[in-house]
């Protein structure tokens, strides 16, 4: 993601606060101009930028400050929270709301990424158990309506359109109508591309936003304008009511930084960013986690709403089977099954503090991606009893043609099958001794119920199995303990914590 250039740079900034002995005002004047440098070579609107400097100079004032305070970190929690406003249009974005039906009428330029857009902002309310569909009412492109029907059919989403009908108008509320009736809660309707030139074309929009109503009209922009993203987006605000923006191809722009911020001085909420060409590369924006991120401090609020998701706690059995210490090849399988459910790793892993959005690069991620596929395919040629048993690793041990058997069903080596139950044993291993910890299945507050002792060796034992780069990159122990209590807490909302830059 390139714009995890920009959270480098800025970091690196920061961190040379942490290099100086003493901190003055050459020193602060050297930072704020690499961060300066930083927001410009990402096409941050030069005004914007100097307003953010002579922020954070108001803010700090050294020689005012009293001796005891920690001048470093009070410089860095200033331009943590002027970057936040950057970003930020101080405007509530819209939600749909359950128990009722919520229009959602898609508008762009050519080119932005708009239909492959409303695939995904379908998809991740589908995965959140809305009941969603899609509309194609984009008659002018060639291909737009096999486009969206393609996307929708592989992501299992009900879907409208016409080879026939030209009329737009005519298309949507047919569409919203037939949807309406089969009671869906969020109904997405993708219309032709357009540029801001073309009257014809806008006039066309008006009368699809007339005739079906929508609740939230979604402004797609492509974040390899930089900037002039902020005249685009007024220009289509002066024709229709945009409510939200989406800005997708975050991943391949050095722009990206400048698209944010002057979509933000619009005022209109960015609600969604696209950071990638699969369907989940699809991230809620909100500002305060979008720069934690940014920066490698994490977001640990989402990753606990991604845990969340799958409704772990729902799974009783499992919970029960771990207060005793037991873990079976199949509840492997099903833990494999729920992490491919959480999206791309190196998603996963910039929420996390002390990765950075690219700490794992998109070749890592899909060999990492091949490696858990093909250990579930290793265990798909298992059999119930190798599956189920309380000591998998034990079963195969015993009877070693086992191995031999199920390398020859998954098309893999015997080491291959060898180095799986490997794994499956360290895991195994590791659930024996949380099963011994009283109290750590009981919910809420963890470090309430389970004794501290015991929970300190459950940290040291987690270090142990975790590789050394990744340990490294969360700031060693002091790192891991910090993470864990804030999950352990389930809150993790307050960001006063982290803004804190413990690990600079």
């Amino acid at each position: 993601m390139v714009l995890a250039d920009l959270g480098r740079k800025i970091t690196s900034a920061l961190r040379s606060l942490s290099n100086a002995t003493i901190i003055n005002e050459e020193v602060l004047n050297a930072m704020l101009k690499e961060v300066c440098t930083a927001l410009l070579e990402a096409d941050v609107n030069i005004k914007l930028v100097k307003q953010l400097r002579e922020n954070v100079k108001s803010a700090i004032d050294l020689e005012e400050m009293a001796s005891g305070l920690n001048k470093r970190k009070m410089i860095q929690h200033a331009v943590f929270k002027e970057l936040v406003k950057l970003v930020d249009p101080g405007v509530k974005a819209w939600t749909p709301t359950k128990g009722k039906q919520n229009i959602i009428m898609f508008v762009g330029l050519q080119g932005s990424g708009k239909t492959t857009t409303c695939s995904k902002l379908a998809y991740f309310y589908q995965r959140k158990g809305w009941k969603t569909c899609l509309i194609c009412a984009d008659t002018y492109r060639a291909g737009a309506f096999d486009q969206l029907k393609q996307n929708a059919t592989k992501a299992r989403i009900p879907f409208y359109g016409s080879y026939t009908e030209m009329d737009p108008v005519i298309i949507a509320s047919e569409g919203v109508e037939k949807f309406k009736n089969e009671n869906f809660e969020i109904i997405i309707v993708d219309t032709s591309g357009r540029h801001k030139q073309e009257d014809s074309l806008f006039e066309e929009m008006l009368q699809v936003a007339n005739a079906i109503q929508p609740d939230n009209i979604v402004y797609v922009m492509d974040a390899s304008i930089g900037q002039a993203c902020e005249a685009q987006a007024k220009a289509f605000k002066d024709k229709v009511d945009v409510a939200s923006v989406i800005v997708t191809k975050l991943d391949g722009h050095a722009k990206g930084g400048g698209a944010l911020s002057a979509v933000a001085a619009t005022k209109s909420p960015i609600i969604f960013i696209g950071t990638g060409e699969h369907i989940d590369d699809f991230e809620p924006f909100k500002t305060q986690p979008f720069i934690s991120k940014l920066l490698g401090m994490g977001d640990i609020e989402g990753l606990i709403d991604k845990v969340n998701e799958l409704k772990l706690d729902d799974n009783e059995a499992l919970i029960e089977k771990l207060k005793h210490g037991q873990f079976t090849l199949r509840d492997m399988y099903e833990q494999f099954q729920n992490i491919m459910k959480m999206g791309p790793f190196s998603q996963i892993l910039g929420m996390i503090p002390g990765f950075g959005t690219d700490f794992m690069s998109k070749g890592n991620e899909q060999e990492s991606m091949a490696r858990l596929k093909k250990l579930m395919t290793i265990m798909d040629s298992m059999n119930d009893q190798e599956l189920d048993s309380t000591d998998g690793a034990k079963v195969f041990s015993k009877q070693p043609g086992r191995i031999q058997r199920v390398a020859r069903g998954s098309g893999v080596s015997t080491r291959d099958v060898q180095e799986l139950l490997t794994q499956y044993t360290k895991f195994a291993q590791m659930v024996k001794k949380m099963g011994g910890i009283k109290g750590l299945f009981k919910g809420g507050d963890m470090s309430k119920n389970v004794n501290p002792s015991q929970l300190a060796k459950l940290n040291q034992q987690m270090a142990k199995m975790m590789d050394p780069r990744v340990l490294h990159h969360m700031g060693g122990m002091a790192g891991l303990q910090s993470m864990m209590r804030q999950f352990q807490q389930g809150a993790a909302g307050n960001m006063k914590g982290m803004m804190g830059f413990n690990n600079m």
